[in-house]
């Protein structure tokens, strides 16, 4: 919003003071930054176990991997300049770490973004389990924003934060989590299901998250850029 005051303002004082058509430009600037900073409302999926999409875009990796003796694994979703750049919570619970690190802007299609690149990281406990996401800055992308602290409470599909103009979520679960999207998939922050946790059926059993039933994933449109 104050990107596009900003250039509002511009407009007027160049019409004002030159010529209208000078105006034109910063005109076009504010209608885009309107545009960018969109935040339209989202359905939140309300099935048990499921880890919705932390924010728009196109999943480019899906990664296992060993940390801490435990298999995990990483999903990346790649948000260009076009996509909503909200940020959401992934799963409700409490938000036991935040660590901000400092680094570099490289693509942030490159894989060692996850690692090098500018980041916010965010751990949530809840539902049973922990999800940790990433906002990741890319070679435009230079400002990350998390609005919540540690010892908050979030929602699903609770808006968290964004990052501007372009950039990279990650998504860090455990590995017994039924993946619900594949590679060049679009999602959408907060109403695509990523994946689906185990959860405790009524007995106190676990149910696997593979046997619990999928809605349709009508948030989901495959196929890439």
């Amino acid at each position: 919003m104050y990107y596009a005051a900003g250039a509002l303002l511009l407009a007027i004082l160049l019409g004002f003071f030159t010529s209208p058509w000078l105006a034109v430009l910063p005109l076009l600037l504010a209608a885009f930054f309107l545009w960018f900073f969109r935040d339209p409302e989202r359905v939140i999926p309300a099935l048990a176990g499921a880890i919705v999409s932390p924010g728009d875009g196109k999943v480019t990796d899906i990664v296992p991997f060993l940390a801490g003796g435990r298999n995990q694994t990483r999903i990346s979703i790649f948000l260009n300049v076009f996509d909503v750049h909200v940020n959401r919570s992934p799963i409700s619970g409490t938000i036991r770490r935040v660590e901000y690190r400092h680094g570099k802007f490289n693509s942030a299609m490159a894989g060692e973004s996850a690692e090098f690149n500018e980041q916010n990281i965010v751990t949530i406990e809840g539902e049973g389990h922990c999800v940790t996401f990433k906002q990741i800055a890319g070679l435009i992308a230079r400002r990350i924003v998390f609005t919540k602290q540690q010892g908050d409470t979030v929602a699903r599909g609770e808006r968290v934060g964004l990052i501007k103009f372009g950039s990279r979520v990650d998504v860090i679960l455990d590995s017994q989590a039924a993946l619900q999207v594949r590679l060049g998939d679009r999602v959408r922050g907060g109403s695509t299901i990523l994946a689906l946790a185990p959860t405790a059926g009524p007995a106190g059993a676990q149910r696997t998250a593979a046997s619990a039933p999928v809605p349709p994933v009508a948030t989901t449109v495959a196929g890439g850029k």
